[in-house]
């Protein structure tokens, strides 16, 4: 099949119109009447995760994360950044990226979620869960361990701009990634937990979830995803 079947198919599900002002999603980079049989799936293109993509055989990429946010100047092997569109152009891989139009076309409409939790538990047990549940390393938790929650909002990535409407919308303990040291404290102080599960950690499933769509709408496409590997080690 052509690439610009899947991206239109892609575009009516998760317009790019859709997407924050400051991101750049869709068709990144490539030719889109290249056909295309293999699809790699990826939460960032590195050169790391390229080099993957490359010896798997795809001819397509797409990714949550953009690879190009701002305006580039020069296309070389002298950034890491050009280099990759380098490469995709000399291999003839057509690539896509889809991110907060993404996130906000996910479920419902509208950025992070709030629920109950199936039933009162301690913010130890909660966070276990979460670590568990996500199969992380680790969690970075702020807040009472002891204390109890039966309300969460979750909101992958980076979610801190969102405390505000996380406490007014009265839960108890908060799921998202990259809380820094003051947000932490002060989110604590005015009576909401914070469980901190990574960039990385909230995002990465976008692979396996994006997989089983394309795979039942595109059953003739083989559909393959990067390896799942945090990108930080903790010592």
């Amino acid at each position: 099949m052509k690439a610009y079947e899947l991206t239109s198919w892609l575009e009516k599900k998760y317009p790019s119109d859709a997407a924050e002002d400051w991101d750049n999603v869709g068709l990144l980079a490539g030719d889109d009447t290249n056909e295309i049989s293999h699809v790699f799936l990826a939460l960032d293109l590195t050169e790391e995760t390229l080099a993957e993509a490359i010896e798997d055989g795809a001819d397509m990429i797409i990714t949550h994360h953009p690879m190009i946010f701002s305006g580039i100047k020069k296309i070389n092997n002298h950034s890491f950044t050009g280099r990759k569109i380098l490469t995709l152009i000399q291999k003839g891989i057509v690539y896509y990226a889809m991110h907060t139009n993404y996130d906000v076309l996910g479920e419902v409409q509208g950025f992070g979620r709030v629920g109950k939790l199936p039933r009162e538990m301690t913010l130890r047990e909660y966070a276990q869960l979460v670590k568990e549940s996500l199969k992380l390393n680790d969690v970075k938790v702020y807040g009472n361990l002891d204390s109890m929650v039966k309300c969460a909002a979750v909101c992958t990535g980076s979610g801190k701009s969102m405390i505000k409407d996380v406490i007014k919308a009265g839960a108890d303990v908060y799921v998202t990634g990259d809380i820094d040291h003051h947000t932490g404290i002060d989110t604590v102080a005015q009576g909401l937990a914070l469980i901190d599960a990574g960039h990385y950690g909230t995002e990465y499933i976008f692979m396996d979830a994006m997989k089983k769509e394309l795979t039942q709408a595109f059953p003739e496409l083989k559909i393959s995803c990067a390896e799942v590997k945090s990108p930080y080690t903790i010592l």
